[in-house]
C-alpha cells in the first residue's frame, strides 16, 4: 500500500465478464460463468507467471487496484502495524544449535535480514561458520524460499534446496563446507528434501511430475547428470503422495507414501549404495502407519485394528508385515497419539487429550513412563527432534497464547530440564497484561467445541469488544494455542482473539477429524458458527463485531460461513481460500485433486459426493443476500489453491449479493501458497489483513 490516497474511489468495482459455461455430472448441471479466469496453460503459469493470459492478468490487476482504492486510507495504519510487528521480532534471532558429532548446526538471521543463514559451530563452542546466506541467495530472484537443508554424514557437504517462483518446485544443490562453493550438481523440480547415503556419495530425493505431484524417488550420485539418476521407486496411484526422510537411527531412507486415509512405507539401507526399497507392510485401505527403527526392531504408530486415536506396535525389522505387529501402547479412546520419537534407550510420544498436549517418555529397558505437561488453560507443546539417536536429551518447545516460546533440553534419564532459549520480544512483553482462557461451545448436535481465547487484562465483558475468530478444520490438523507476537497488534487495540478447535481438525482426537470430513463436512462450519455464538453468549463480543479468519481449507470455511451466517460477521479474511471445491474436485489434472478425494469425496464417480460438495462449496452457494465485508488474498503461482478460485468467488459474490460488502481481492502476482517470501515482507500481508479487520469493525485508527 502507498501513502498516497486516491482522489476518489472508482465508481464501481471490477465486473468480471460472464461467459456461459457449465459442467454436467450425475444428471445435474452446474453453471460456471467465470471458468475463463482459469488460464488454459496454468501449469506453465506456475513455472513462469509472465505467460498468464493478458485478459486474466488485466482482471487481477484491476482487482488489486480496487482493493487499494478501498483500503488505501489505511496505508499509514498498515505501516504502523508492520513497525509494531517487526519491533517484536528479535532481528538477529537464531535457533538453538543441534549437536551432531563434532559440530552443532543451527539457523540464524542477521539484523535486518529477510532470510535465514545456515551455519554450524564446534560442538564444544567456538566460531560459527555460515555455509548458506539466504539474503545473498535471494538477491538473484524476486521470490526466494529455502526448502530442505541437510549436511552429509561426513560433515563435508550441505545439500540444500530453494524455490525461486513460489510454485514449490525446488532445485537441489550441494555446497562444500570447506570452499563455500556449490558443486556442479543441480537437481530440478523436486519437493526439496534429501536423504544422504551413508558414504555421502549419493542422495535420495523426490521429483515432482508435470502435475506437481511427488510420485517418483530417485538416487542421484554426485558428479553425474540428473538425466542419469536412478529411479528407485514410483508410486502408481495418482491419489498418493510420496516423500523421503531418514529413519530414527539414521540407518535407512524411509519412503513414505499415502493419502489422507491410507499409508505405506519402504526402507532403503543407506549403507548399501545400490539397495532397493524393502516394503514394511502392504497398504490396506483405511490403515495408516509410520515406522521408526531401533536395532532389529521397528516401532509402528498406527490406527490399525480400529485404533481410532492410534496406538504403538512393534515388529521385527526383518518382518514388518501386519501379522508380526504386537501392541506396545494400546489405543486409548480420547487420547490421541500424534507422533513418536525413538532414541537408543527411550520412546517419546506426543499425545493430546481434550485439545491439550503432553509428552510421555518411556524407558525401553524398564518400561517405566513419565509425562511432561503444563498447567495453563491452553498451550502448545511439541517435540523438536534432533540429529543424534544415541542420546538421552529430548528437545521440546512450549508456549501459550500469553507465554512466548521456550525451548528446553530434557534429560530423559535424570529428568533434569534445561531452558535453552526463551523467545525475546525486543519491544517488550509482559504476560501478566494478557489473559488466556478456554470455553466450550455447544454445537447443534451437542458436540462440545473448545475455543481458546486471548484478551488484554481488564477487558470489560460487556459484549462491545471486537473479536477475531480463527479456524481451519480440515485434514486432521489441530490449531495450537501457541504464542504469536503478530496478533498482539489486534489484542492491544481492544480485540479479543479466539481460535475455534472445530471438527475436521484432530484437536480432540482422530474421531474429531472424522466427524468433519466428506459427508460430515458441514459439522466444521456448524462448529465455527457455534463458537461465534458462544463467544457472544459469554459477552466477549456481539454479532457484527466478529471478523472471521482462515486460510487455504480454512478459507473454504470462511466462504461457507459467509454463505450460512453472514449476519454474525463484520468482516471475513480468507487467505488463499479453497472456495471452488466442486470444480477443483472434478479436475483430476490439478496437483492436489486425486490426493484430496479421500478428504472431500470423488464427485466424478460418486453421485452422493457430487451432491454433498455441491451443497456446501462456497462458490456454488453464493446467494442473493447481504454479505459482510470480505478480503480474499491469493497467490498467482500457488499450486495448492490456484489463483482462479478466489478470483471466481469474488466475481460471483459481487454479481449476486444484494448488499453489504465490499468484497475485495488481492492477488500477489509474484508468490504462491505461503504468500510473500522473506520474514519482513510477509508482515505487509499480515498488516493488510489486520488493517482490514480493524476497518471492518469501525476501529478509530482505520476509519
Amino acid at each position: 500500500m502507498t501513502d498516497r490516497l486516491p482522489a476518489a474511489p472508482p465508481a464501481a468495482p471490477p465486473a468480471a465478464a460472464r461467459r456461459p459455461s457449465s459442467v454436467s455430472h450425475h444428471g445435474l448441471t452446474v453453471d460456471d460463468d467465470y471458468a475463463w479466469l482459469k488460464d488454459a496453460n496454468w501449469q506453465k503459469v506456475l513455472q513462469d507467471p509472465t505467460v498468464l493470459d493478458p485478459a486474466i492478468r488485466a482482471h487481477l490487476e484491476a482487482e488489486n487496484g480496487y482493493t487499494e482504492s478501498v483500503l488505501g486510507h489505511t496505508a499509514a495504519l498498515q505501516k504502523k502495524l508492520v513497525a509494531e510487528m517487526r519491533g517484536r521480532i528479535k532481528e538477529d534471532d537464531s535457533s538453538v544449535p543441534a549437536p551432531d558429532g563434532p559440530f552443532a548446526y543451527f539457523r540464524k538471521y542477521r539484523e535486518g535480514g529477510q532470510h535465514q543463514l545456515i551455519a554450524r559451530e564446534p560442538r564444544g563452542g567456538g566460531d560459527a561458520q555460515i555455509v548458506l546466506d539466504g539474503d545473498d541467495l535471494a538477491k538473484q530472484s524476486e521470490f526466494f524460499q529455502f526448502g530442505g537443508a541437510r549436511h552429509s554424514p561426513d560433515h563435508r557437504l550441505e545439500a540444500w534446496s530453494a524455490d525461486t517462483r513460489g510454485s514449490e518446485f525446488f532445485t537441489i544443490r550441494i555446497r562444500d563446507w570447506a570452499s563455500g562453493a556449490d558443486l556442479a550438481d543441480a537437481i530440478e523440480e523436486t519437493d526439496g528434501s534429501v536423504v544422504w547415503t551413508a558414504d555421502a556419495s549419493a542422495f535420495y530425493y523426490v521429483r515432482l511430475d508435470e502435475n506437481h505431484r511427488p510420485m517418483r524417488v530417485y538416487r542421484h550420485r554426485l558428479g553425474t547428470a540428473q538425466a542419469d539418476d536412478v529411479l528407485v521407486y514410483e508410486e502408481q496411484d495418482t491419489g498418493w503422495f510420496t516423500h523421503v526422510h531418514e529413519s530414527a537411527s539414521g540407518r535407512f531412507c524411509v519412503i513414505a507414501s499415502g493419502d489422507h486415509e491410507t499409508s505405506e512405507q519402504r526402507l532403503i539401507d543407506l549403507a548399501a549404495p545400490d539397495a532397493s526399497p524393502r516394503l514394511v507392510a502392504a497398504r490396506q485401505s483405511g490403515v495408516q502407519y509410520s515406522v521408526a527403527d531401533r536395532g532389529e526392531e521397528l516401532f509402528i504408530l498406527t490406527n490399525a485394528d480400529d485404533a481410532i486415536d492410534f496406538k504403538i506396535a512393534t515388529a521385527p525389522l526383518g518382518d514388518g508385515a501386519r501379522g508380526s505387529w504386537r501392541d506396545l501402547i494400546p489405543c486409548r479412546p480420547g487420547v490421541y497419539v500424534l507422533d513418536l520419537e525413538l532414541y537408543a534407550d527411550h520412546l517419546v510420544r506426543l499425545e493430546r487429550r481434550d485439545a491439550l498436549p503432553s509428552i510421555v517418555i518411556r524407558d525401553l529397558d524398564s518400561g517405566e513412563e513419565h509425562a511432561i505437561a503444563f498447567d495453563e488453560a491452553a498451550y502448545s507443546l511439541d517435540t523438536m527432534g534432533g540429529y543424534e539417536f544415541d542420546t538421552t536429551t529430548l528437545r521440546f518447545a512450549y508456549s501459550s497464547m500469553t507465554t512466548p516460546s521456550e525451548v528446553y533440553d530434557y534429560d530423559m534419564a535424570s529428568r533434569a530440564r534445561t531452558l535453552r532459549k526463551r523467545q525475546e520480544v525486543p519491544s517488550g512483553h509482559d504476560p501478566a497484561h494478557y489473559v488466556t482462557t478456554r470455553i466450550m461451545a455447544r454445537a447443534a448436535d451437542g458436540a462440545e467445541v473448545p475455543v481458546s481465547i486471548l484478551y488484554r487484562a481488564g477487558l470489560a465483558r460487556d459484549g462491545k469488544a471486537p473479536l477475531l475468530l480463527y479456524g481451519y478444520g480440515s485434514y486432521g490438523h489441530a490449531m495450537p494455542a501457541s504464542f504469536s507476537t503478530n496478533r498482539l497488534s489486534l489484542v492491544d487495540r481492544g480485540f479479543v482473539y479466539a481460535i475455534a478447535h472445530i471438527r475436521g481438525g484432530a484437536d480432540k482426537g482422530w474421531g474429531w477429524y472424522l466427524e468433519g470430513k466428506r459427508e460430515k463436512k458441514t459439522n466444521t462450519f456448524d462448529d465455527f458458527i457455534a463458537a461465534a455464538k458462544a463467544l457472544i453468549d459469554e459477552r466477549f463480543t456481539s454479532a457484527k463485531r466478529i471478523v472471521g479468519h482462515g486460510g487455504s481449507a480454512g478459507g473454504m470455511l470462511m466462504g461457507a460461513i459467509a454463505n450460512r451466517a453472514p449476519g454474525l460477521f463484520a468482516g471475513i479474511v480468507a487467505e488463499v481460500p479453497f472456495v471452488d471445491v466442486l470444480n477443483t474436485m472434478l479436475d483430476e489434472s490439478l496437483p492436489l485433486t486425486p490426493p484430496e478425494w479421500p478428504e472431500w469425496g470423488n464427485p466424478i464417480v460418486d453421485a452422493e459426493a457430487f451432491r454433498n460438495i455441491l451443497a456446501y462449496s462456497p462458490y456454488d452457494n453464493v446467494a442473493a443476500q447481504d454479505y459482510p465485508a470480505i478480503l480474499a488474498l491469493a497467490g498467482l503461482t500457488d499450486p495448492r489453491v490456484t489463483y482462479w478460485e478466489p478470483a471466481k468467488w469474488i466475481a460471483r459474490l459481487r454479481a449476486t449479493m444484494t448488499g453489504g460488502g465490499p468484497v475485495l481481492l488481492r492477488t500477489n502476482m509474484g508468490a504462491g501458497h505461503g504468500g510473500a517470501s522473506g520474514r519482513f515482507n510477509r508482515l505487509d500481508e499480515v498488516a493488510l489483513a489486520y488493517a482490514f479487520a480493524l476497518w471492518a469493525v469501525g476501529h478509530p485508527e482505520a476509519r
